[in-house]
């Protein structure tokens, strides 16, 4: 639904980049680099930046005690829509500030300004994305980009309709569809959000019903789109033979239709690589309507790997944040919505 003023950002928004703290920045470039097949640039002992395109920075590696993802840059294509959303947010009280010039220059972006998101996810906004004429190094061949930015985030909430508030409150997010799964014994039902011609740059996965979050990180993970089937297959067979973590084989989902596989990344988040999602596009985006899936995947995205053992400790982790409350920004919550 677009808002009745006129001043709908839909389709102005793309997901630019992401901002990760670790201190395993080595196995980070080996996992970037030499299984995903990233260009990786590093900048000192303790910063990485990978890049998928002419943009400097896609992912900005920092060093730091986190292990997840602290911060999401969202590209913001005019200075009207920009104003919109600075307004949104200032005008409930929340406070926005400008980032530092280094900071900028660090995410390769000319100047940026930031808010609190949910989860205590940082979330950054720009409009002028630094880029480089310096040919990609790189075993991919390329990724999928542009208009519908550089992948999605997904992420678990036990207050799922605080999140998807808050994203149609600062970015007009709209509703693309719903899953219901049962993971590991957990009943959940996703949404999954669009803010341009992606099928969706936010999921949210709704685990209300459980009393703590079950997993440390802030973000479950992370997706990039490979520009061929044999890139995507091609990385699959180099995680494996790195000996990186493996999570989830390659599958085909329900609602999107992409083709994936879901490896950990060094901080224990997991990536999604894909290929060949549906793409929502002005004829579809006029008649649109959302559907709930019954399942994940119509095929693959087998667990691999999981044993006792590992779930233990996943919930051994997950239990020294039991005390701690999820976070959330009311005055961007907007209505509760179903």
């Amino acid at each position: 639904m677009e808002r009745a003023d006129g001043d709908d950002v839909f389709g102005d928004v793309h997901l630019g980049y992401l901002v990760v703290e670790s201190n395993r920045t080595a196995r980070w470039r080996r996992f970037g680099a030499d299984a995903i097949g990233l260009h990786v640039d590093t900048l000192d002992g303790a910063t990485l930046r990978f890049r998928l395109d002419e943009r400097t920075c896609r992912f900005l590696v920092r060093r730091g005690p986190a292990e997840d993802v602290t911060a999401m840059g969202w590209h913001i294509d005019n200075h009207a829509a920009f104003d919109r959303i600075v307004a949104r947010v200032a005008d409930r009280g929340v406070p926005v500030t400008e980032g530092t010039a280094e900071e900028a220059a660090l995410r390769g972006v000319e100047r940026l300004w930031r808010f609190p998101g949910p989860k205590g996810l940082v979330q950054e906004i720009f409009t002028v994305a630094v880029t480089t004429p310096e040919p990609l190094r790189m075993l991919s061949t390329g990724w999928v980009t542009g208009d519908a930015g550089m992948g999605h985030v997904a992420l678990l909430s036990r207050r799922p309709e605080a999140v998807r508030g808050y994203y149609r409150t600062v970015f007009d997010s709209r509703l693309t569809d719903y899953i219901d799964e049962n993971v590991a014994g957990l009943r959940m039902k996703i949404r999954f959000l669009r803010v341009n011609e992606r099928h969706h740059s936010i999921a949210v996965a709704d685990v209300r019903g459980v009393r703590i979050d079950p997993i440390r990180t802030r973000v479950q993970h992370v997706n990039i789109q490979s520009a061929s089937l044999d890139d995507m297959l091609a990385s699959y067979q180099r995680v494996r033979e790195l000996g990186f973590p493996m999570a989830w084989s390659v599958g085909q989902h329900t609602n999107d239709r992409e083709l994936s596989y879901y490896c950990v990344t060094p901080s224990g988040f997991e990536l999604e690589v894909g290929w060949n999602p549906l793409v929502i596009g002005p004829e579809r985006e006029a008649t649109w309507e959302p559907s709930t899936y019954q399942g994940i995947s119509i095929w693959g995205h087998s667990t691999v790997g999981s044993t006792v053992l590992t779930k233990f400790d996943q919930f051994r982790q997950a239990l020294r944040h039991a005390a701690t409350p999820e976070e959330t920004v009311p005055e961007l919550s907007g209505e509760q919505l179903r």
